[in-house]
């Protein structure tokens, strides 16, 4: 699937004329088919559960600065022509760094995921001077209406954001919903906190069963704008 990619909505500080081709570059090297789209997205900003469901953020599709000609019904066109989506579940925004200067403007590989059908990891801020404790006590509200592609009300798992709030630049976004799933594992961000990375080892472990979790420290991914999922992403077998 190569999507158009304009560095994150055009901001002033990106370049994007090599980024901008690695998908038509991966496909060829795996030997795989390509679907172009005039969609404008990133892999950080869908997230699916293989049966036709798919979050994604108004913050993102929507923005004027990446699809300044699209609406909601759009969007869910492409959608559906693209990655066979048949129910969209439109987050109204992502974590509040995820607004300033270099952020994504609310990428949900940040927020949540789809562990399996029906099994939702939401990021959680359990700490009342964090801004994100509000954001994500709305998101869980948000979540609890929803429903999947086949109608069934989600079981939200809670991933607790590590005990950290703040670093130089201010609060923190640090988020465990951000790890990798690959064939027996999942690559797991860890922020150094011991208590908090093995709280979360323990659930990720717990909603992705039989695989094994590895949790590297990801601080100086996030020190540059992202997490281990925002750099990676999963290449299917050809044909599968």
């Amino acid at each position: 699937m190569d999507w158009i990619f304009n560095g994150w909505g055009a901001q002033s500080w990106a370049s994007w004329g090599a980024d901008r081709e690695i998908g038509a570059f991966v496909a060829s090297r795996a030997g795989a088919s390509i679907l172009p789209s005039l969609l404008v997205n990133e892999g950080g900003a869908i997230h699916v559960d293989g049966l036709g469901t798919v979050l994604v953020t108004e913050t993102v599709q929507l923005d004027p600065g990446r699809n300044p000609h699209a609406d909601r019904a759009r969007v869910e066109v492409e959608l559906a022509r693209t990655i066979g989506a048949t129910h969209v579940i439109w987050l109204p925004r992502g974590l509040t760094r995820d607004y300033d200067e270099f952020g994504t403007r609310g990428h949900v590989d940040m927020v949540a995921t789809i562990a399996s059908p029906g099994v939702l990891l939401l990021h959680s801020q359990e700490d009342p001077a964090h801004p994100d404790h509000a954001v994500t006590a709305s998101l869980r509200a948000f979540f609890e209406r929803q429903q999947d592609a086949t109608g069934r009300a989600f079981e939200i798992v809670e991933l607790p954001a590590p005990a950290e709030l703040r670093d130089e630049r201010g609060f923190v976004d640090h988020s465990y919903v951000n790890h990798l799933v690959v064939n027996g594992g999942v690559i797991a961000c860890g922020f150094g906190q011991p208590a908090s990375d093995e709280r979360a080892a323990a659930i990720l472990a717990s909603v992705y069963p039989g695989r094994r979790v590895v949790t590297v420290d990801a601080r100086p991914i996030f020190a540059r704008g992202g997490g281990i999922h925002c750099i990676t992403q999963q290449q299917p077998a050809v044909g599968a």
